[in-house]
Parts: C-alpha cells; structure tokens; sequence
C-alpha cells in the first residue's frame, strides 16, 4: 500500500514549524521550525522523501489565516498538494488547551490531515479574489465612518446639544449640526469631524459606484442582477456574498450553506433533554454580519409590498425568478411579524430570518428555485 505523508504547517510572517506524519504507521517523521520562504517547504519534503525507497504522495495543509491563500498557490505551483484548513472544523483534543506551542500546533495539522477530521477551505480564483479585497476596504472605511458619527454623537451629548428630529445622519441632522451655537473651539472639533465624515462618505459612494461597474462584467452581471431581486439585497450586498462564497453548489443543501455562514443554532443534548443554543457563529463572519444587515431592511414595509426601487432591479428579470423573490419576501417578512406578535426578541427574529435569507440566496445561486 502507497504511503502517504502529511506535513502539518503552522505559519507565521516570519517563520514556519513543520511536522510529517505518517498515515500508516502514525509515526512522527521529522519536525523542524524555519524561516518563511516556500523552498524550506521543499527542502524539508526531500529530507522526509529520502527516508523512503518507494515514492510517497505528499498532502500538506495549514490553518486559514493571515497568510490567506498566498502560501497555497506558492505550493500547487511547485506540484505540491495543499490543504487549507478551517480552523472551527478541526479535531483538537484538551490537552491542546493546556499546552500550546508552535510544534505542537504543526503536530495537531499534520494529525487532522491524516485522519480527516477537518475541512477545506474553498480557493476562490484570483478575480475573486481582488474583488473581495476591494470590498472589504469598503467595509474598513464605513467602520471609520461609524466610529466619526459615534464621535460627533458623543461630542453634543457631552455639550448638553440634543437633536429632536426622527432620524439621524439626514440632511436634516446635518444641517442641525452645522447650526449649532458653540464657541470657537468646539466649532472646530465639530468641524473636523464633520469634514472626515463627508470625506469618507465621498470614498464609499466612489467605492460603491466602481463595484457597480465590475458588478456588470459577464462573469458576474447574471448573479448579481437575479440576487438583486431579493428584498433587502442590493449591488453591493450581492456582490459582497457572490465573491465571498464564489462557488455555491459546494454547499448540498441550502441548510449546508446557513451552516457554513455560522447561522444555526448550536445545541447540547444529553438524553431526552435537548437544548437549543445562540447561533454558532462559525465560518463566514462578513457573510454573516451582512445577512443580519440585509434580513433588518427586509423586514421593514408591509408583507406583500414592493418599492419602486425594488421593482426597478427586477426589471427585465424572468417571471420565475421574480416570483421566487417575492415568495422570499412575503414568506420571511410575515413570519417576522408572527415572531415579534409571540414576544421574541427582535434581535433573535432578525437573525431567524436572516438564516432563511441565507437558504433563499442558495437557492437563487444554485438555481434550485422552483
């Protein structure tokens, strides 16, 4: 029988601990801590290969992390097998608790690869790629843009200054904002922060319009024209989940998929006695946060309705996807409404729907519709 090795990796900026398992035998073969360059990979694969007289097929494999998938395209293009493994999915006993260290998370990803306990963590092709890259500096910049508002929110709280209009962030606050009587020097601290905040409201209105232009490449205009008529999910909701999951038949069922972006409810059984948790909140957090995000637009408005902007993303869309839309936005806005009637909380009823809007998109993505 053909051995195989596994080399388990634990990679950082500037080092690498490496670990080759038997698959057989179980026996540790070698382990050694190097710089990070990819020909110390090498090196160490024909060290390891030399002690065997018959070839070996070699898998090695690291945790998804700060290197992405930059190590891996390094190694499938030198002809080594790579894995990358989810790091919620891998097998890890107590004692990894206890004891914790560089050789012994290698040891812990050569063992996993071995036996299987683990999963892959899907590469996405490198326009992908780029674009969640792009997408995800947008996101940066809305968090700046967050933390500026929650200062000048503090700053007139602070300063006894309380507005008492209906919303927030309108041209109505804004315009409160600029009026306020204050002396020259909290003028200017408003001011700035005022500044920063129309400035960064210039940068991800730019970002937004360029996803739109790359929304409307081939590769992407069908998707995102068909995820767009979805209540609650516009170009760059869309585009934000198509990129990030790139490849939706890897999921067998919608149910797979809601698994994947951490929205099921965990659970601790023992006997008869079933207890159902919070969400697990694995996998996919920026998948997730913007479900949550689009499932609170999708549940405003009355069960049924259509907006005029709503109706204009599914013009010149197929009567069969239209209809799916709609049954979505119907089906999850009135069982929220039967939520909140039944006293759960809002935040609980958010996320329910959320993870039914995730089942939806799957549906959508796979064209299983019908």
């Amino acid at each position: 029988m053909k051995s195989i090795i596994y080399i388990g990796m634990d990679v950082h900026k500037n080092s690498y601990s490496l670990c080759a398992y038997d698959g057989l035998t179980g026996e540790i073969l070698g382990e050694v801590k190097c710089g990070a360059d990819v020909k110390n990979i090498e090196k160490f694969i024909r060290r390891i290969r030399s002690k065997y007289e018959d070839t070996v097929d070699i898998l090695t494999g690291y945790e998804a992390g700060c290197l992405g998938y930059f190590l891996y395209h390094q190694l499938v293009d030198k002809g080594i097998a790579c894995d990358i493994l989810a790091p919620t999915t891998m097998q890890r006993s107590s004692k990894d608790k206890l004891n914790k260290n560089d050789k012994l998370d290698a040891r812990s990803i050569a063992q996993n690869l071995a036996n299987g306990t683990y999963r892959k963590v899907y590469v996405p092709n490198d326009k992908d790629v780029e674009i969640k890259e792009y997408i995800r500096m947008m996101e940066d910049f809305k968090l700046e843009r967050k933390k500026v508002k929650q200062h000048i929110n503090a700053l007139t709280l602070r300063h006894g200054q309380k507005y008492e209009g209906k919303s927030r962030w309108t041209i109505a606050h804004i315009k409160w904002l600029k009026s306020l009587e204050l002396s020259d020097l909290l003028r200017e601290v408003l001011d700035e922060y005022l500044n920063e905040y129309d400035t960064l409201n210039d940068k991800i209105e730019r970002f937004k319009e360029k996803l739109i232009e790359m929304s409307k490449e081939e590769v992407y205009e069908k998707p995102i024209s068909q995820l767009k008529c979805l209540k609650g999910i516009d170009v760059t909701s869309a585009m934000t989940v198509h990129v990030e999951i790139s490849d939706f038949n890897r999921f067998p069922t919608a149910k797979a998929f809601a698994s994947y972006v951490g929205l099921t409810p965990g659970q601790a059984s023992s006997g008869d006695k079933v207890t159902y948790l919070s969400i697990t909140k694995q996998g996919n957090s920026t998948v997730r946060r913007l479900l949550v995000e689009c499932a609170q637009a999708l549940v405003k408005g009355t069960a049924g309705s259509k907006s005029k902007a709503l109706k204009a993303r599914q013009k010149g869309q197929s009567q069969e996807t239209i209809k799916y839309a709609d049954k979505a936005a119907e089906r999850l806005q009135r069982k929220f409404n039967k939520m909140i009637y039944r006293g759960v909380n809002r935040n609980k009823a958010v996320t329910a729907i959320a993870r039914e809007l995730a089942c939806f998109i799957w549906g959508m993505e796979t064209g299983n519709i019908n």
